[in-house]
């Protein structure tokens, strides 16, 4: 039985993914500003790229500029567009309890403006606190 906690973390649970998908998911398409705005080592960020269109979060796009060579954009693919709640939910997490001054980021509603927050909700519609909410394990027979 495989743990999909374990699994996801084994996959996008180290620091620069997260960093690299949050500033794909924000535009930022090309290897050099991902590289100047994760502050990730190039040899890093390659394998992470590498890593992430292996299992189909990110694909490539050829593009050439004038006088150029042929270089590749990144994008995030639906799979990787999915990992936006979760880099919300640290990253509010971040801001209430590992570095409340600094947060250069955060999740906005456009129609007002109001900071977004993640709450866990039930299939019912009910949104439970969390002491209410309890984590089963699922027994083999």
């Amino acid at each position: 039985m495989t743990d999909p906690l374990a699994a996801a973390l084994a996959l996008v649970g180290d620091r620069w993914t997260f960093l690299v998908v949050r500033e794909l998911g924000l535009g930022e398409d090309r290897f050099e500003g991902l590289l100047s705005r994760t502050g990730a080592p190039r040899a890093v960020l390659t394998g992470r790229l590498r890593e992430l269109q292996e299992h189909g979060l990110v694909q490539t796009h050829d593009y050439r500029e004038p006088r150029s060579r042929t270089r590749q954009r990144y994008v995030l693919t639906d799979a990787g567009r999915a990992l936006k709640p979760v880099l919300a939910a640290l990253s509010a997490w971040g801001e209430d309890h590992a570095a409340p001054t600094a947060h250069p980021y955060s999740e906005r509603h456009r129609g007002c403006g109001g900071r977004v927050t993640l709450r866990l909700a039930c299939e019912c519609g009910q949104l439970p606190d969390v002491p209410d909410v309890l984590t089963q394990i699922a027994t083999t027979a």
